[in-house]
């Protein structure tokens, strides 16, 4: 290993990999730094991605897509099912291995991978980030580079290291669980959505299959209500009701941002991407492949400020990321705060309405219409999202 790298980049998850990736694409040298013994383990994530999301910077492939996706279904408090067609079809991945081809790929651009590092510090010259420090095999090390690339997660103690505010109201933070079961009868090509008090108030429960008779199967509520009754207890509970006899592979915990991005994300000889720049999509909680392209964007950013010789181009990050996705996590913020508030019946008599809607006639949009009839400027927001593109 070298004593100095022009980039650093902290965590091998999605972002961090394409960070790397993009920025060892302007010809500078990368090395990115895993805490964890394999990338891609252990797997925190629904899974669920759009086709068209990962064609922009991976090639599909069935060794890490693990079913198909074309409807969407939604079940309303009292049992009303509506299943409606999606636009553009989606997958099920298989994060372990997906993540790491994207490792791989990046690889393959030139990056250096380190895992079983543990950052836990930072370098600083003349107040601004110069390099890590990390422990590796029981000992401790430093690293030095002109720019540093957070991709540590939803925590991102590296952001708050570098004195970035990474805080984020608990209120705003959902609180997940999720089950890997298999040997249960669902449609494999159905993303299931569940609502109401009794199963995911203020968030929302899900179904998605996977192959072999299986699926990932949890839900998200807001930290307000986890604090009262845990996301675990309602999905004992649910389980208990629908798939009693299922056997449980795996499970996983914690928490997802559901917030607009970070007022900052980038600082002298640094920027953060991913969950670190809490760059999830706040209405559905997903941050796969938002994270990658805010590691695209930061990435790129990063490599041409380095082969500038002008490292004040990083902060331009900031609009970039706007530009591209940060203004639409802003209205879906608002869709979110308008539709998590619904009572059961409103959520009853939206499926009912659009129940009578001819299957080849329903889309998002118009369940979104459906639902936010009554709120004009909320309406505005949706024409922003599915019509002014």
């Amino acid at each position: 290993m070298k004593k100095e790298y022009d980039v650093i980049v902290v965590g091998g998850g999605p972002a961090g990999s394409m960070a790397a990736r993009f920025a060892a694409e302007q010809g500078v040298s990368v090395l990115m730094l895993e805490k964890d013994r394999d990338i891609g383990y252990p797997v925190r994530c629904g899974e669920a991605v759009s086709k068209a999301g990962i064609e922009e910077f991976i090639e599909p492939n069935e060794a890490f897509i693990s079913a198909t996706i074309d409807k969407f279904g939604m079940i309303a408090p009292d049992g009303t099912e509506v299943v409606l067609p999606l636009e553009q079809i989606g997958y099920m991945l298989e994060r372990r291995v997906f993540d790491y081809e994207l490792a791989k790929q990046a690889s393959s651009r030139g990056v250096e991978i380190l895992t079983r590092a543990y950052v836990n510090g930072l370098l600083f010259e003349n107040e601004k980030v110069s390099g890590v420090k990390y422990e590796y095999k029981g000992e401790q090390h430093e690293l030095k580079c002109k720019v540093l690339i957070a991709a540590d997660g939803v925590e991102s103690r590296v952001g708050r290291w570098a004195g970035i505010k990474t805080h984020i109201d608990f209120r705003e933070m959902e609180s997940c669980v999720q089950y890997t079961v298999s040997n249960i009868d669902v449609d494999p090509n159905t993303l299931l959505f569940y609502f109401g008090k009794d199963v995911a108030p203020e968030g929302y429960f899900w179904i998605f299959p996977k192959r072999n008779r299986s699926a990932n199967i949890g839900l998200g509520v807001s930290g307000e209500i986890g604090k009262k009754k845990s996301a675990q207890t309602y999905l004992n509970t649910f389980m208990d009701k629908h798939y009693p006899d299922a056997p449980i592979l795996t499970q996983i915990a914690g928490g997802v941002p559901s917030s607009i991005t970070l007022e900052k994300i980038s600082a002298p000889g640094i920027i953060l991407v991913g969950d670190a720049a809490r760059q999830v999509n706040p209405l559905s909680g997903g941050g796969i492949v938002s994270g990658m392209i805010g590691g695209k964007i930061g990435g790129t950013v990063v490599g041409e400020a380095i082969k500038k010789n002008d490292l004040n181009h990083i902060l331009t990050y900031d609009k970039a990321w706007h530009d591209r996705l940060g203004k639409r996590h802003e209205i879906f913020e608002r869709l979110k705060n308008g539709i998590y508030n619904f009572s059961d019946e409103k959520f009853n008599s939206i499926a009912h309405a659009f129940s009578k809607v001819p299957f080849e006639k329903r889309t998002l949009e118009n369940i979104f219409k459906t639902a936010l009839i009554n709120k004009p400027s909320l309406l505005i927001d949706i024409a922003k999202v599915f019509i002014i593109k």
